[in-house]
């Protein structure tokens, strides 16, 4: 039909030979890849980083200068102000979460705080408040809750709304 396009087999032009036409390298189309590359591991190769395994169920205050990769059960806080926090495909995370950047492969219930950024993966289930400079929801990922997006050097104080005197009534 017109619509349907018809690829056609690269044929050497006849003036070459049969020889040089075998050794000539075969065309190949170039493959699109994705246009956003995914990057697994968000810091610095050399980093510290700690890991929860899958058999480790632990509850209360967890507080690191280093990365950490959650791949068992937590319940409490997590305090990681200059780091990331890597929630595994495995991990359960009840807590409330304060960090650099998350990263939410498996589930998280609970608030979650970044200075920078949230990342919910494809497999990611997250119930609970974001407030982060950026935030990702890759689809096929669950998010129940609300999104507060900050901005560098803003306060609770200054996001309050103030009226200019031309808009008071009674003035």
């Amino acid at each position: 039909m017109w619509w349907e396009k018809k690829t056609r087999p690269v044929v050497p032009p006849l003036s070459e030979s049969p020889q040089e036409a075998l050794l000539a390298p075969p065309e190949v189309e170039p493959v699109m890849s994705e246009l956003t590359p995914k990057v697994v591991n968000p810091t610095a190769p050399g980093t510290p980083r700690t890991l929860l395994g899958r058999t480790v169920v632990a509850q209360g205050q967890l507080t690191a200068n280093e990365d950490l990769l959650i791949e068992g059960q937590f319940q409490g806080n997590i305090t990681l102000d200059d780091h990331c926090l890597t929630v595994g495909t495995e991990g359960h995370v009840k807590a409330e979460v304060r960090a650099r950047q998350v990263v939410v492969l498996g589930s998280v219930t609970g608030n979650v705080a970044t200075r920078e950024k949230i990342e919910i993966r494809r497999t990611g289930h997250v119930v609970g408040d974001l407030q982060a400079a950026s935030v990702a929801i890759e689809e096929g990922a669950y998010f129940k809750g609300s999104i507060d997006i900050t901005r560098e050097g803003e306060t609770e104080n200054a996001r309050t709304v103030t009226v200019p005197n031309t808009l008071k009534p009674g003035v």
